[in-house]
Protein backbone atom coordinates (compact mmCIF):
# COMPACT_ATOMS: atom_id res chain seq x y z
CA UNK A 1 0.00 0.00 0.00
CA UNK A 2 1.32 3.73 -0.76
CA UNK A 3 0.09 7.14 0.46
CA UNK A 4 -0.42 9.39 -2.75
CA UNK A 5 -1.12 13.15 -2.90
CA UNK A 6 -1.62 15.48 -5.45
CA UNK A 7 -1.21 19.29 -5.31
CA UNK A 8 -0.18 18.42 -1.53
CA UNK A 9 -3.65 18.36 -0.12
CA UNK A 10 -5.96 15.04 0.17
CA UNK A 11 -4.69 11.72 -0.65
CA UNK A 12 -5.68 8.21 -1.15
CA UNK A 13 -4.34 4.29 -0.50
CA UNK A 14 -3.40 2.56 -3.40
CA UNK A 15 -3.05 -1.11 -4.72
CA UNK A 16 -1.13 -2.70 -7.22
CA UNK A 17 -3.01 -4.20 -9.79
CA UNK A 18 -0.64 -5.88 -11.73
CA UNK A 19 3.22 -6.24 -12.49
CA UNK A 20 4.55 -8.06 -15.44
CA UNK A 21 8.68 -8.76 -15.35
CA UNK A 22 10.98 -9.57 -17.81
CA UNK A 23 11.84 -13.35 -17.13
CA UNK A 24 15.32 -12.76 -17.88
CA UNK A 25 16.28 -10.19 -15.18
CA UNK A 26 13.16 -9.90 -13.53
CA UNK A 27 12.94 -6.37 -14.40
CA UNK A 28 8.75 -4.96 -14.25
CA UNK A 29 8.09 -4.54 -17.86
CA UNK A 30 4.66 -3.03 -17.59
CA UNK A 31 2.48 -2.63 -14.40
CA UNK A 32 -0.38 -0.84 -12.93
CA UNK A 33 -1.41 0.83 -9.45
CA UNK A 34 -4.96 1.72 -8.72
CA UNK A 35 -6.95 3.01 -5.84
CA UNK A 36 -7.64 1.21 -2.88
CA UNK A 37 -11.47 1.72 -3.35
CA UNK A 38 -11.29 0.26 -7.39
CA UNK A 39 -13.56 -2.35 -7.62
CA UNK A 40 -16.17 -4.10 -5.42
CA UNK A 41 -15.53 -6.34 -2.30
CA UNK A 42 -16.53 -10.04 -2.55
CA UNK A 43 -20.12 -10.81 -0.93
CA UNK A 44 -19.84 -11.04 3.09
CA UNK A 45 -21.12 -15.02 3.67
CA UNK A 46 -20.41 -15.02 7.17
CA UNK A 47 -22.83 -15.50 9.66
CA UNK A 48 -23.57 -11.25 11.01
CA UNK A 49 -25.39 -12.99 14.22
CA UNK A 50 -21.62 -14.20 15.00
CA UNK A 51 -19.33 -11.73 13.02
CA UNK A 52 -19.89 -7.83 12.42
CA UNK A 53 -20.21 -7.45 8.47
CA UNK A 54 -17.21 -5.86 7.13
CA UNK A 55 -17.32 -2.17 6.24
CA UNK A 56 -18.02 -1.56 2.48
CA UNK A 57 -14.87 0.20 1.62
CA UNK A 58 -15.10 -0.29 -2.42
CA UNK A 59 -16.84 2.21 -4.32
CA UNK A 60 -15.53 0.71 -7.77
CA UNK A 61 -13.23 3.90 -7.96
CA UNK A 62 -11.66 3.97 -11.82
CA UNK A 63 -8.37 6.25 -10.59
CA UNK A 64 -5.61 4.38 -11.95
CA UNK A 65 -1.90 4.95 -13.65
CA UNK A 66 -0.34 2.36 -15.85
CA UNK A 67 3.62 2.30 -16.59
CA UNK A 68 5.23 1.04 -19.18
CA UNK A 69 9.58 0.34 -19.19
CA UNK A 70 10.44 2.24 -22.50
CA UNK A 71 13.41 -0.15 -23.23
CA UNK A 72 15.54 1.92 -25.59
CA UNK A 73 15.29 4.75 -22.86
CA UNK A 74 15.20 2.49 -19.72
CA UNK A 75 12.57 4.42 -18.23
CA UNK A 76 8.99 3.87 -17.44
CA UNK A 77 6.46 6.33 -19.26
CA UNK A 78 3.10 6.88 -17.85
CA UNK A 79 0.26 5.45 -20.89
CA UNK A 80 -3.19 5.19 -18.68
CA UNK A 81 -3.87 7.68 -16.15
CA UNK A 82 -6.80 8.38 -14.14
CA UNK A 83 -7.41 10.75 -11.63
CA UNK A 84 -11.38 11.73 -10.71
CA UNK A 85 -11.79 10.10 -7.59
CA UNK A 86 -15.74 8.67 -6.59
CA UNK A 87 -15.13 8.99 -2.71
CA UNK A 88 -14.17 11.61 -0.31
CA UNK A 89 -10.05 11.56 -0.04
CA UNK A 90 -7.98 11.61 3.37
CA UNK A 91 -7.22 14.60 5.00
CA UNK A 92 -3.23 15.50 6.04
CA UNK A 93 -4.41 15.47 9.75
CA UNK A 94 -5.56 11.83 9.82
CA UNK A 95 -3.11 10.60 7.13
CA UNK A 96 -1.14 8.84 9.53
CA UNK A 97 -4.09 6.74 10.38
CA UNK A 98 -4.37 4.94 7.24
CA UNK A 99 -2.74 1.37 6.95
CA UNK A 100 0.09 2.57 4.90
CA UNK A 101 1.28 4.99 7.28
CA UNK A 102 0.85 3.64 10.35
CA UNK A 103 3.62 2.23 12.17
CA UNK A 104 5.22 1.87 15.62
CA UNK A 105 8.69 3.47 16.09
CA UNK A 106 11.17 1.93 18.35
CA UNK A 107 10.60 3.81 21.21
CA UNK A 108 7.12 3.43 21.08
CA UNK A 109 8.09 -0.40 20.72
CA UNK A 110 10.25 0.08 23.73
CA UNK A 111 7.31 1.84 25.67
CA UNK A 112 4.86 -0.93 24.79
CA UNK A 113 6.88 -3.58 26.03
CA UNK A 114 7.32 -1.72 29.07
CA UNK A 115 3.68 -1.95 29.60
CA UNK A 116 3.36 -5.22 28.81
CA UNK A 117 6.00 -6.75 31.05
CA UNK A 118 3.96 -4.37 33.84
CA UNK A 119 0.84 -5.94 33.50
CA UNK A 120 -0.54 -3.02 31.87
CA UNK A 121 -3.26 -4.42 29.25
CA UNK A 122 -3.00 -3.08 25.74
CA UNK A 123 -5.97 -1.29 25.83
CA UNK A 124 -5.30 0.60 29.10
CA UNK A 125 -1.26 0.88 27.93
CA UNK A 126 -2.96 2.91 24.49
CA UNK A 127 -5.07 5.09 26.32
CA UNK A 128 -2.07 6.24 28.21
CA UNK A 129 0.12 6.70 25.11
CA UNK A 130 -3.18 8.55 23.40
CA UNK A 131 -3.25 10.60 26.02
CA UNK A 132 0.53 11.33 26.67
CA UNK A 133 0.34 13.31 22.31
CA UNK A 134 -2.64 14.70 22.89
CA UNK A 135 -5.38 12.16 21.88
CA UNK A 136 -5.50 8.79 19.77
CA UNK A 137 -5.44 11.05 16.46
CA UNK A 138 -2.03 12.07 17.41
CA UNK A 139 -0.76 8.42 17.90
CA UNK A 140 0.77 6.25 15.00
CA UNK A 141 -0.74 3.32 15.27
CA UNK A 142 -4.04 2.14 16.21
CA UNK A 143 -5.12 0.15 19.31
CA UNK A 144 -4.52 -3.56 16.81
CA UNK A 145 -1.11 -2.47 15.81
CA UNK A 146 -0.60 -2.18 19.49
CA UNK A 147 -1.97 -6.08 20.27
CA UNK A 148 -0.73 -7.52 16.80
CA UNK A 149 2.84 -5.44 18.01
CA UNK A 150 2.36 -7.99 21.44
CA UNK A 151 1.47 -10.96 19.34
CA UNK A 152 4.07 -10.79 17.00
CA UNK A 153 6.89 -10.17 20.23
CA UNK A 154 5.43 -13.03 21.87
CA UNK A 155 5.55 -15.40 19.36
CA UNK A 156 9.14 -14.37 18.39
CA UNK A 157 10.19 -15.08 22.10
CA UNK A 158 8.83 -18.76 22.12
CA UNK A 159 11.65 -20.64 20.65
CA UNK A 160 12.28 -23.38 19.31
CA UNK A 161 13.31 -24.91 22.43
CA UNK A 162 10.52 -23.87 24.55
CA UNK A 163 7.86 -25.13 21.72
CA UNK A 164 9.54 -28.16 21.12
CA UNK A 165 9.57 -29.28 25.11
CA UNK A 166 6.05 -28.39 25.15
CA UNK A 167 5.18 -30.92 22.32
CA UNK A 168 7.41 -33.40 24.17
CA UNK A 169 5.24 -33.39 26.77
CA UNK A 170 2.30 -33.39 25.10
CA UNK A 171 3.56 -36.66 23.44
CA UNK A 172 4.85 -38.14 26.50
CA UNK A 173 1.55 -37.73 27.78
CA UNK A 174 -0.05 -39.80 24.86
CA UNK A 175 2.32 -42.28 25.59
CA UNK A 176 0.73 -42.78 29.31
CA UNK A 177 -2.83 -42.65 28.38
CA UNK A 178 -4.10 -41.59 24.62
CA UNK A 179 -7.17 -40.49 25.57
CA UNK A 180 -4.87 -36.94 25.93
CA UNK A 181 -5.65 -34.63 23.63
CA UNK A 182 -4.08 -31.48 22.01
CA UNK A 183 -4.62 -29.09 19.30
CA UNK A 184 -2.54 -26.45 18.08
CA UNK A 185 -3.52 -23.48 15.80
CA UNK A 186 -0.96 -21.77 13.10
CA UNK A 187 -1.31 -18.39 11.85
CA UNK A 188 -0.56 -17.12 8.61
CA UNK A 189 3.48 -17.85 8.92
CA UNK A 190 3.19 -20.66 10.27
CA UNK A 191 4.07 -20.48 13.48
CA UNK A 192 1.97 -21.38 16.66
CA UNK A 193 -0.91 -19.01 17.76
CA UNK A 194 -2.84 -20.83 20.30
CA UNK A 195 -2.48 -24.38 22.07
CA UNK A 196 -5.29 -26.71 23.45
CA UNK A 197 -5.41 -29.50 25.53
CA UNK A 198 -7.26 -31.80 27.55
CA UNK A 199 -6.14 -35.15 29.31
CA UNK A 200 -8.58 -38.49 29.98
CA UNK A 201 -10.00 -36.98 33.41
CA UNK A 202 -10.92 -33.68 31.99
CA UNK A 203 -13.20 -35.62 29.55
CA UNK A 204 -14.70 -37.67 32.33
CA UNK A 205 -15.16 -34.80 33.91
CA UNK A 206 -17.16 -32.66 31.22
CA UNK A 207 -19.48 -36.19 30.32
CA UNK A 208 -20.60 -35.63 33.71
CA UNK A 209 -20.62 -32.14 34.47
CA UNK A 210 -20.34 -30.21 30.95
CA UNK A 211 -24.05 -28.94 31.51
CA UNK A 212 -22.62 -25.55 31.90
CA UNK A 213 -19.38 -24.47 31.24
CA UNK A 214 -17.24 -21.36 31.42
CA UNK A 215 -14.54 -19.77 29.82
CA UNK A 216 -12.26 -17.03 31.55
CA UNK A 217 -8.70 -15.86 30.62
CA UNK A 218 -8.41 -13.21 33.04
CA UNK A 219 -7.14 -14.92 36.00
CA UNK A 220 -4.35 -16.65 34.61
CA UNK A 221 -1.52 -15.31 32.68
CA UNK A 222 2.27 -15.71 32.96
CA UNK A 223 4.94 -13.70 33.53
CA UNK A 224 4.80 -13.25 28.89
CA UNK A 225 1.40 -12.16 29.43
CA UNK A 226 -0.20 -15.05 27.63
CA UNK A 227 -3.26 -15.30 28.02
CA UNK A 228 -4.08 -18.74 29.45
CA UNK A 229 -7.83 -19.73 29.95
CA UNK A 230 -9.52 -23.26 31.37
CA UNK A 231 -13.23 -24.43 30.30
CA UNK A 232 -14.76 -25.10 33.76
CA UNK A 233 -17.74 -26.29 35.32
CA UNK A 234 -19.03 -27.55 38.73
CA UNK A 235 -19.86 -30.64 40.13
CA UNK A 236 -22.90 -31.49 42.89
CA UNK A 237 -20.29 -29.93 45.84
CA UNK A 238 -19.52 -27.00 43.90
CA UNK A 239 -15.81 -27.86 43.12
CA UNK A 240 -14.29 -26.22 40.04
CA UNK A 241 -14.31 -28.81 37.42
CA UNK A 242 -11.94 -28.68 34.76
CA UNK A 243 -12.62 -29.65 31.10
CA UNK A 244 -9.95 -28.45 29.02
CA UNK A 245 -7.12 -25.06 29.16
CA UNK A 246 -5.53 -23.24 26.30
CA UNK A 247 -2.64 -20.92 26.03
CA UNK A 248 -3.45 -17.71 23.54
CA UNK A 249 -1.65 -15.26 22.00
CA UNK A 250 -4.12 -13.07 21.12
CA UNK A 251 -7.74 -12.69 22.51
CA UNK A 252 -9.57 -12.43 19.35
CA UNK A 253 -12.65 -13.63 18.14
CA UNK A 254 -10.93 -16.15 16.11
CA UNK A 255 -8.83 -17.84 18.99
CA UNK A 256 -12.14 -18.33 20.82
CA UNK A 257 -13.61 -19.95 18.41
Amino acid sequence: MLWVTFGGQNGFEVRKKYANKRKSDGKVRSCRYVCANEGHRVQDKRDHLTKCPRAKTRTDCQVRIGLILDREKGIYKVTDLILEHNHTLQLPQTAHLMVSQRKISELQGFEIETADDAGIGPKAAHELASIQVGGSVNLSYTLQDHKNYLRGKRQREMAYGQAGNMLMYFQEKIAENPSFQYALQMDREEQIANIFWADAKMFTDYAYFGDVVSFDTTFGTNKESWPFGVFVGFNHFRENMVFGAILMYDETFESFK
